[in-house]
């Protein structure tokens, strides 16, 4: 009986990582918008800017909307960054902020509006605004 149990419980498949969202859209998201799980694929191949667990993490929780047009600001603000000397840079898109380590070209983590109103932001070189 023992073994029964122990052989039952090596076929169940275990889940890591974060949940993908199913294929019917949730309410408020137009046809032609794009996931932020497709963006983030397209900017691994074509963009030197990436995502940190925690920050395709937040992004997601947060609903974050990041389009292709807002994944480009974020690559250019990440260029600026780079060329006046930043470490870690906050860089403002379409309302929303982002933590970059410009060195690495890296997002850290990312915040929607309602949570920069009236919030401090330490342990940054700079700032670009969008």
């Amino acid at each position: 009986m023992e073994d029964l149990l122990v052989r039952n419980r090596l076929n169940i498949a275990v889940t890591t990582g974060i949940p993908v969202a199913p294929a019917s859209q949730s309410k408020g998201q137009s046809e032609n918008t794009v996931s932020f799980q497709q963006v983030l694929e397209r900017t691994a191949l074509t963009q030197d800017i990436s995502f940190s667990k925690h920050a395709a993490q937040r992004v997601a929780t947060r609903e974050i909307e990041l389009t292709q047009a807002g994944l480009e600001k974020l690559s250019e603000g990440l260029k600026i960054a780079r060329d006046k000397g930043m470490d870690d840079a906050l860089i403002l898109v379409d309302g929303s902020a982002f933590i970059v380590n410009a060195k690495n070209g890296r997002v850290i983590t990312a915040l929607d509006g309602r949570e920069t109103d009236g919030k401090a932001i330490t342990n940054i070189s700079g700032a670009v605004i969008f």
